[in-house]
C-alpha cells in the first residue's frame, strides 16, 4: 500500500483564462508520450481542463478537449448582455452571466457528478466569506467548475453546500500542496504562464484583472514547489515565453495549443520528466521591445 501511495501521479492545472489553451497542448504531448495521471487537481480554467481530462484520460480524450478549445470564442465563456451590463452599472453587481460556461460544460463533459469521472478529480474554489480554500471532489461537476472559475467582478459567486464560492485562484491557483495532502507523490504541473511580452497593459473591465491574476499565479507557483519536501517529485511543463496577448482574448487559442504541444514535446525529449526544476521563465520578468 505504501508503494502505491508513493507512485501516485497528479496533474496540477493552474488557472489563466484563455491561456488555458496552453494546457491542452501540454496534455497532448504528455498523452502522446504515454504519461498518465492517477488524479487531477484544477483551479479556475484549470478546473474545466482537468475535469474534462478526468472523463477520458487518453490521447483521444485530449484531442476532444483540443477540438473544443479550437472552436471556443470569448462570448462562449463571458456572456455580457445589456441586462448584465445594466445590472453591473446600476447595482455595481457582476459583469457577465455564467450561463455560457454552464452550457459549455453540460454539452461536453461526459459525466454529471465529480465522483463519476474515470480518475479522481478535485476542483479548487474559494469561500468568499471566510477566504478558505474549498476542495470539491463529489457532487455536481458543472457547479464545481463554475464556482472555481467565478472570478470577481466578471462572474457572481456560486451558492453551493451553504457556501458562496468564487474563483479558486484567489487562494490556491496552483494546488500543489492540496495534491500532496491527497496522496500524490509525483506532481506534473501545467502552468498557463503570463503575458511577459506586452508593450502596454490590457484594456477593458476584465482583461486587466485576469492579467494581474496570472502575475500572482507565477509568484505563487514558485513559492509552493520550493516548499515541497524531498520525498515529492515535481515536474513543471515549460510555460510559453515570450507570450503576448490577454487571458481574456480567445482569438489565439489554436496558436497557443500548437506552441505548447511542441515545447512540451521538446522538454520531454530533453529529460524534463526526469529532473525536477523551476523554469527561469516562470519568474516575473519582461522583454525589451
Amino acid at each position: 500500500m505504501a508503494n502505491e501511495i508513493q507512485t501516485k501521479t497528479a496533474f496540477i492545472f493552474a488557472g489563466g483564462g484563455s491561456f488555458g489553451a496552453i494546457q491542452v497542448g501540454m496534455l497532448h504531448a504528455l498523452a502522446a508520450h504515454g504519461v498518465k495521471a492517477d488524479m487531477v487537481f484544477g483551479s479556475s480554467v484549470g478546473a474545466l481542463n482537468c475535469a474534462h481530462y478526468a472523463g477520458n484520460p487518453t490521447l483521444e480524450g485530449v484531442e476532444q478537449l483540443e477540438a473544443i478549445w479550437r472552436g471556443l470564442r470569448r462570448r462562449d465563456v463571458f456572456q455580457v448582455t445589456w441586462r448584465t451590463m445594466f445590472g453591473f452599472l446600476r447595482r455595481r453587481d457582476f459583469l457577465a452571466t455564467s450561463d455560457g460556461l454552464r452550457q459549455l460544460v453540460d454539452k461536453n463533459l461526459p459525466y454529471r457528478n465529480l465522483e463519476d469521472a474515470k480518475i479522481p478529480v478535485h476542483i479548487i474554489a474559494t469561500d468568499i466569506l471566510s477566504a478558505e480554500t474549498v476542495v470539491l471532489s463529489t457532487g455536481p461537476a458543472a457547479d464545481a467548475i463554475l464556482a472555481s472559475a467565478a472570478l470577481p467582478p466578471a462572474f457572481p459567486p456560486v451558492h453551493l453546500e451553504q457556501l458562496y464560492l468564487a474563483d479558486g485562484a484567489i487562494t490556491s491557483n496552483t494546488p500543489v500542496k492540496i495534491a500532496v495532502a491527497r496522496g500524490a507523490r509525483r506532481l506534473i504541473v501545467l502552468p498557463t504562464g503570463y503575458a511577459c511580452a506586452l508593450q502596454e497593459p490590457p484594456k477593458g473591465a476584465v482583461a486587466p484583472a485576469l492579467h494581474a491574476l496570472t502575475l500572482l499565479i507565477a509568484r505563487q507557483l514558485i513559492e509552493e514547489v520550493e516548499s515541497l519536501g524531498p520525498e515529492i517529485a515535481y515536474f513543471i511543463a515549460p510555460p510559453l515565453c515570450p507570450l503576448k496577448g490577454s487571458p481574456y482574448d480567445f482569438s489565439q487559442t489554436a496558436e497557443l495549443i500548437d506552441r505548447a504541444r511542441e515545447s512540451t514535446r521538446a522538454w520531454i525529449a530533453e529529460g524534463g520528466l526526469e529532473h525536477p526544476r523551476v523554469h527561469a521563465q516562470l519568474g516575473l520578468h519582461k522583454h525589451d521591445h
